[in-house]
């Protein structure tokens, strides 16, 4: 029998997130998620009650990260594992055509949001000892495609980012970047249109697989860049 952890999620409204928060919680794992759509979190709350906890929050925007984690720790504990996984996609375009105002918006969800919760969460998890820091990278964090090198940036930068604070971190604990692959996500929908996404998994067929080898990783792990199996 596994020991239950407190687990905590940005961008679990929908998607990846929203998969791996499902999974989690079968699994009899206490989890706090975040995203910005406060009826998505209300439902989210009506849907799975305490000891979860859910809340409206704007990962770009720094005092509500800050508010987020200090009612996290009050209402879950310090959480054993963090998974940084809200993110947007840029509408597809060169880059020479982005508008700095949507470039400006990725860069403060996609990098700047993962630094506010790495900034409010950790030093409780580094105090506590142990934890693992998760950030989702992309296959477009380890490689690039014409019209979304706003993204391929903000996941070139999650890699070097996470990889970085590996270093920093006392023994005992992780911070890994985490390709989830390629997954039939409205964000790659965007992307690549529906065709696109034809015969690739869904996030719930996804999470199946990930859930536990997201759980698996540990100390042992720290630094590596790692893509979840299937």
């Amino acid at each position: 029998m596994h020991t239950p952890l407190k687990i905590a999620i940005t961008g679990c409204s929908q998607g990846l997130g929203h998969a791996l928060l499902e999974e989690f919680v079968k699994a009899g794992h206490t989890v706090a998620g975040c995203s910005r759509s406060s009826t998505k979190m209300q439902q989210l709350s009506e849907q799975f009650g305490e000891p979860h906890f859910f809340k409206a929050v704007d990962v770009s925007q720094e005092a509500e990260v800050a508010k987020w984690a200090d009612e996290l720790i009050t209402q879950i504990g310090v959480p054993d594992l963090v998974i940084n996984n809200a993110a947007i996609i840029n509408q597809l375009r060169p880059l020479w055509e982005v508008p700095v105002s949507e470039f400006q918006k990725l860069v403060d969800i996609n990098i700047v949001g993962v630094q506010s919760v790495i900034r409010h969460v950790l030093p409780a998890m580094i105090e506590q000892g142990s934890g693992v820091m998760i950030n989702l990278s992309s296959g477009w964090g380890r490689s690039v495609s014409p019209e979304v090198a706003p993204y391929c940036a903000s996941k070139w930068a999650i890699e070097g980012l996470t990889q970085a604070l590996a270093t920093e971190l006392p023994p005992g604990m992780a911070a890994i970047p985490l390709s989830p692959g390629v997954i039939a996500t409205d964000m790659l929908r965007q992307a690549w249109g529906e065709e696109g996404v034809a015969g690739y998994r869904t996030p719930a067929q996804w999470a199946v697989q990930a859930a536990p080898f997201i759980l698996s990783l540990g100390a042992q792990h720290n630094g590596q860049s790692l893509t979840t199996p299937g």
